[in-house]
């Protein structure tokens, strides 16, 4: 099990990041995802408008500040993602074998949800292809959403979407990965940021802003706005217990962690909050029900579009945003994989991204069908997602212990990091991610 090296660059075999901004895209690009679409919005009316942001921001700081920084600093030290990087915590405490069998915990659940979330890549891929051609908008939305969703309904552009993935990532592991964030990553933001714009101009957006904005101070008394906040933020930005810690181990020793981990909360953060003013506007400006989940994206907005002009070229802008924010986010799931197992098993990288690829795909047709792709998912993001990410947690800042990752931390860094840095992660951050998991498990789900 590579040690890595802790004074000097990575040198990991598949290479390294080349900037800050290339990690911090890759890192948005994971993070950013349906959640931030289809949840976001419909959550922060549902909760109380702007005051749910008020808990959402508290605990994006939180999460952000000891959660990201926690997976991106294993990383860079162990040298190594998800396998090598338990292995290496668990060595302190003389039970290396130990916290390799542990790290397979989290890596499965990144295999999951690469598994469930192809499906869904794979549904907006059919969706922007129905937007380019105009049947998204002259077919009823219901029945278009229908044909995709049922056995075997997807099977070309679920492929596709595995396809895209794998393809990037097999013919240029890191610089692979910073190539596409780079380039799609801003015209995700692009794209939205416009149909916001065009979303304002609408007669009733107004109805969508107040739903987004007046806030419900009562809420704040409720127990389930500061549950659902927490939920969000602390999936949102894809704290897994693995797939931010295999971009840690390709960033450059001389990084600031805590600094980039901010700079991907702020940035997922905005994704989320471009996504909210795009789309809850438009829903109310037509006075369509607001809903969250598949419905919002395949069907509502669809009839909104069918209603605005120049809905077909808004459509197909919309959909390529989301399949950009989808595929970034398939391929931290199944780099986190690929590189544990080039990694444990000796493989090289396109054999392991092919195997990868293969059994996503494989497993994939099976539960091609929305229920049993929604009864899987359901059990990947609220048993084994959060399991992993307490198991990180508790790996990294007790079982590591605070001189170790601390020295990693503070790599990088102009000033020490500050003194409540470690409190706030083990006495706050670590109870959180053990609360998240059981509340996860009480509420049937919470991101």
């Amino acid at each position: 099990m590579p040690e890595g090296n802790h004074t000097m660059q990575n040198k990991h075999k598949n290479g390294s990041f080349g900037s800050r901004v290339g990690f911090v895209l890759a890192c948005v690009g994971s993070a950013v995802g349906m959640g931030n679409i289809w949840l976001f919005p419909y959550r922060v009316g549902q909760y109380g408008g702007a005051a749910f942001l008020i808990p959402y921001f508290l605990f994006v700081c939180i999460f952000g500040l000891v959660g990201l920084s926690a997976e991106f600093a294993i990383g860079r030290r162990a040298g190594t993602g998800t396998l090598g990087a338990y292995r290496y915590c668990w060595n302190a405490r003389g039970k290396g074998r130990l916290g390799s069998l542990i790290g397979w915990i989290p890596l499965l659940g990144s295999l999951g949800i690469a598994i469930g979330y192809s499906i869904i890549v794979g549904w907006v891929l059919r969706a922007l292809w129905g937007a380019v051609t105009g049947q998204i908008l002259i077919q009823d939305a219901g029945e278009f959403f229908a044909g995709a969703t049922g056995p075997l309904g997807s099977v070309p552009w679920h492929t596709m979407a595995i396809v895209i993935a794998a393809l990037l990532l097999m013919f240029g592991a890191t610089k692979g990965i910073e190539k596409a964030n780079k380039v799609l990553m801003p015209l995700f933001f692009i794209l939205f940021a416009a149909l916001a714009v065009r979303v304002a101009l609408l007669p009733g957006a107004s109805e969508g802003y107040r739903f987004l904005l007046i806030p419900k101070w009562e809420s704040l008394l409720q127990v389930d706005t500061w549950v659902m906040a927490m939920g969000q933020a602390f999936f949102s930005l894809s704290i897994t217990g693995s797939g931010m810690i295999v971009y840690g181990t390709y960033l450059s020793k001389k990084e600031d962690i805590l600094h980039a981990s901010v700079q991907t909360a702020v940035f997922d953060t905005i994704a989320a909050l471009l996504a909210a003013f795009a789309i809850m506007p438009a829903v109310f400006a037509f006075g369509i029900a607001p809903s969250s989940g598949p419905p919002l994206l395949f069907i509502t907005l669809p009839n909104v579009f069918r209603q605005i002009p120049f809905g077909r070229v808004f459509a197909a802008f919309f959909f390529l945003s989301v399949a950009f924010a989808g595929i970034t986010s398939l391929i931290n799931m199944f780099e986190a994989v690929c590189e544990s197992w080039q990694t444990r098993f000796g493989l090289g990288r396109r054999p392991a991204v092919a195997l990868c690829a293969g059994i996503t795909l494989a497993v994939g047709l099976l539960i091609e069908e929305e229920p049993k792709m929604g009864a899987w998912m359901d059990v990947v993001s609220i048993y084994i997602i959060p399991f992993g990410a307490l198991l990180g947690a508790i790996s990294v800042y007790f079982v590591l212990g605070r001189r170790e990752i601390g020295e990693e931390l503070n790599l990088g860094r102009k000033t020490p990091l500050p003194g409540w840095f470690f409190p706030l992660a083990r006495y706050v951050y670590v109870p959180l991610a053990l609360i998240v998991f059981l509340l996860g498990i009480a509420y049937h789900g919470i991101g």
